[in-house]
Order: C-alpha cells, then sequence, then structure tokens
C-alpha cells in the first residue's frame, strides 16, 4: 500500500489553527458588539428629543383640529355665528375657571364613554398645575348636564403655560394674556391665537394656534 500523501495526513485543522481562527472571530465579534452598542447609545441619547418633539406636533395639531372642528357649523344653525365663547366651568378641585369654550358634534376620539356616544359635546381647554393641558367635556343631552361637573381629559402633561395672543389693530401689536379678559363693553374679549409652553426636564417648545373663523354649515345626510 502507498503511504499516505501529504494533502491525506492534513485532513483537518491543527491545534494552534483553531486557537488562531477563535482569536480572530473574537475580536470581530468584539468590535461588532463595540460598535451595536456604541450606536445604540448615541440613537439613545437623541431618542428623548425626538419623542418629546414628536408628542408636541401631534399634541398641537390634535388641539388645532378640535378648534377647527368647533368653528364647523352644525346644520340648521346660524353659519355667521362666533364659534368660540368663554364659559365658566368647574374643574376638579371644585373651583371655577372662565375658559375658551366651544361645541363638537361628534365628540372626539379621547372621549370615553360608558355607551354610545352622545352629540353636541361643550368642551373648554383649561390647564391644570401639575397635569397639563386639559379638555373639559359635556353633554348637552345628558341627564344633569347642569349639576354634573364636566370631565376632564388630559391633551399632553407636558403644557405647562398657555397664553391667549390679540392682535390689536391700532398698535400693529400682539398681546398676551394668561387670563381670558372683558372688553370696556363688558363681553369677553376672544383671542386670536392660543399659545402653548411645552416643558420636559431640559426640553422646552413653543407651539402657536390660531382660532379659525366660523366655518360653512356642515352638509346634512
Amino acid at each position: 500500500m502507498k503511504p499516505p500523501s501529504a494533502s491525506h495526513r492534513r485532513s483537518g485543522f491543527t491545534l494552534i489553527e483553531l486557537l488562531l481562527a477563535m482569536a480572530i472571530l473574537s475580536m470581530l465579534l468584539v468590535a461588532l458588539f463595540t460598535f451595536i452598542f456604541s450606536m445604540g447609545e448615541i440613537w439613545g441619547r437623541g431618542g428623548e428629543p425626538r419623542l418629546f418633539a414628536q408628542h408636541v406636533s401631534a399634541s398641537a395639531r390634535h388641539v388645532e383640529s378640535l378648534l377647527s372642528r368647533g368653528a364647523a357649523a352644525l346644520p340648521g344653525s346660524d353659519s355667521t355665528a362666533e364659534p368660540f365663547a368663554v364659559h365658566s366651568v368647574r374643574g376638579p378641585d371644585g373651583s371655577s375657571s372662565d375658559l375658551l369654550s366651544f361645541t363638537l358634534p361628534e365628540g372626539d376620539r379621547l372621549m370615553s364613554w360608558p355607551a354610545a356616544p352622545l352629540p353636541d359635546v361643550a368642551c373648554s381647554l383649561g390647564l391644570i398645575p401639575g397635569r397639563g393641558l386639559v379638555l373639559y367635556w359635556q353633554s348637552a343631552l345628558e341627564t344633569n348636564p347642569a349639576g354634573d361637573p364636566p370631565r376632564a381629559v388630559t391633551l399632553s402633561p407636558f403644557v405647562t403655560n398657555l397664553e391667549y395672543l390679540s392682535y390689536t389693530e391700532d398698535t400693529g401689536t400682539w398681546r398676551s394674556e394668561l387670563r381670558l379678559s372683558k372688553g370696556p363693553d363688558g363681553n369677553w374679549h376672544l383671542p386670536d391665537r392660543i399659545r402653548l409652553t411645552y416643558t420636559h426636564g431640559a426640553l422646552s417648545a413653543v407651539r402657536e394656534i390660531t382660532l379659525p373663523a366660523r366655518a360653512a354649515e356642515l352638509p346634512t345626510n
């Protein structure tokens, strides 16, 4: 029989070759994990500002949508009437505040009803310290709307300031108020815009939302 050739004698890896391959593989894995963890750390550091900015945009769009729907005229109503008003609203602590109010014909997705949603929901925007921007709501068709306090749902826990902005044509300037006020004629002065200040730790953002004018009457089915 012929002796085995060199190629047959080296049919497998030597111990040194296995140890060398394992060392190279270990270095590659360490480099890969270091890269993944460093990228995760970089991504995580930017995650909080990014999530905060997304919340601010989504919250401001929701408030703008509420005001736009509140400005839509109900079927059969006066399309020239002012869609917004100032109502005295009782808060969770029993105190009352004069808040910017409007009516939503079909409510909103954040309004939780035990049964079928009721129409003609009276809504008011308010600020509760420590809780944020809230929407007070109550249907005109409830059993005792005058006696029962309205429900309150939080629109954003990060809103720390709510301002009412009015444009003065005589001076061409904007006036900012923390509370709604009455004019010389004794009627409530409705703002042209509202300004929301969002705060979360060192992060802050400001959004201004224009109050829309009365929209055209909604078509009936």
